[in-house]
């Protein structure tokens, strides 16, 4: 590809101090080199999603990795020419992804590679895949076969275990989402909660598209920037999995409702 733009996002989870100097470092060194995107701090770690010229994004994972203990943080990255994000932002949260989930993030589920759970699928393993998403993002795009849990937001998922994932407790387990910081945390509450062999995909769902695409995901990708769906496949069985609320032709785009007290996504063709 030749687009003009790069587009990275990354994670962390790790013990973090001082970071409201963290924050003013990053958002300086974001602006003088006419980055656009996102940062997260909290104490339990770092997320982001950085956009811009390629020379300035790769000084921005330069730059990033001069901190000790970001020195072996993972960019996934992706090429673009549409501008992904309009302002530059790092704001410091109470958790990286609002969950309220107080699990130990050193007891995950096992990392599991793209070609691992590729070979998963290959080989006819026994095995239940879990979507760790919201609903609206599952709907237009998810792997074969998966669990795809109604869930609003990522704070249901102590009550979506507890309903609806019961049955799978001795079955192995693999929980995947966009970029692996979900399925993380989600991944450490399976595990607390006594299931006996779970998996967490590495990378999250990025990593595997663009490793192998046209193979066992299914749809789009729903992304949190102005792209919002990422197409990875090229067969036509394997392009969507949604239908235009309004006509009911396949597509896996979507937009807002207009109505600022409504601002509600909903699929939509772009014809």
């Amino acid at each position: 590809m030749n687009n003009q733009f790069r587009i990275i996002s990354f994670y962390k989870y790790i013990i973090l101090e001082k970071i409201e100097n963290l924050q003013k470092d990053l958002l300086q060194f974001c602006l003088s080199n006419k980055l656009r995107g996102k940062i997260y701090l909290a104490t339990e770690g770092i997320s982001g999603a950085i956009f811009g010229k390629h020379d300035s994004v790769e000084n921005f994972e330069n730059y990033l990795k001069t901190f000790s203990h970001f020195a072996d943080i993972i960019f996934k990255e992706d090429e673009t020419d549409i501008i992904a994000f309009e302002k530059m932002h790092v704001r410091i949260k109470d958790e990286l992804v609002n969950s309220k989930l107080k699990v130990d993030l050193t007891n995950t589920g096992k990392r599991l590679t793209p070609e691992e759970l590729l070979n998963f699928y290959e080989s006819k393993k026994d095995f239940v895949i879990i979507d760790a998403r919201n609903s609206y993002e599952s709907s237009i795009g998810h792997f074969k076969n998966a669990v795809q849990p109604k869930m609003i937001s990522f704070r249901e998922w102590e009550k979506i275990v507890e309903n609806e994932l019961h049955d799978f407790k001795d079955k192995t387990i693999v929980t995947y989402c966009t970029g692996g910081i979900r399925c993380e945390k989600a991944s450490a509450y399976l595990v607390e909660q006594g299931f006996n062999d779970v998996y967490q995909l590495d990378g999250g769902i990025i990593s595997f598209i663009k490793k192998y695409p046209d193979t066992v995901w299914e749809g789009g990708m729903f992304v949190f920037d102005n792209r919002k769906v990422v197409e990875p496949n090229t067969k036509d069985e394997l392009k969507y999995t949604a239908l235009c609320e309004l006509c009911n032709s396949p597509t896996s785009y979507y937009i807002n409702c207009h109505s600022l007290n409504c601002d509600k996504l909903f699929v939509c063709c772009t014809t």
